[in-house]
């Protein structure tokens, strides 16, 4: 199994946060701002021991699938968002 199978999503709503948890620690994040029908992703981080181990593109998935269970948009403001989902057009079309 791989850490990102390890890996548990949250989501917190006051904070408009994204967490993503390994053994209770939060080890990638991803904020966002809502701005009306849509949530602005604005910046995704990932502890730098565990670079390199698709902790945040579990995160940004998550939060891509929320958005699109609620009926909203994204704006990827983010750059990190902005690759993944350039590089995954035809799955979030319907979100942008």
């Amino acid at each position: 199994m791989s850490t990102a199978d390890e890996l548990v999503v949250t989501h917190d709503e006051d904070a408009h946060r994204f967490e993503g948890r390994l053994d209770g620690r939060v080890v990638a994040l991803m904020d966002y701002v809502p701005q009306g029908g849509s949530w602005a992703f604005t910046h995704t981080e990932v502890v730098p021991e565990h670079e390199n181990e698709g902790l945040p593109t579990k995160v940004v998935e998550a939060a891509l699938n929320t958005v699109r269970d609620r009926g909203l948009r994204v704006v990827p403001a983010c750059s990190f968002v902005r690759l993944h989902v350039r590089r995954h057009a035809e799955d979030y079309a319907d979100i942008l």
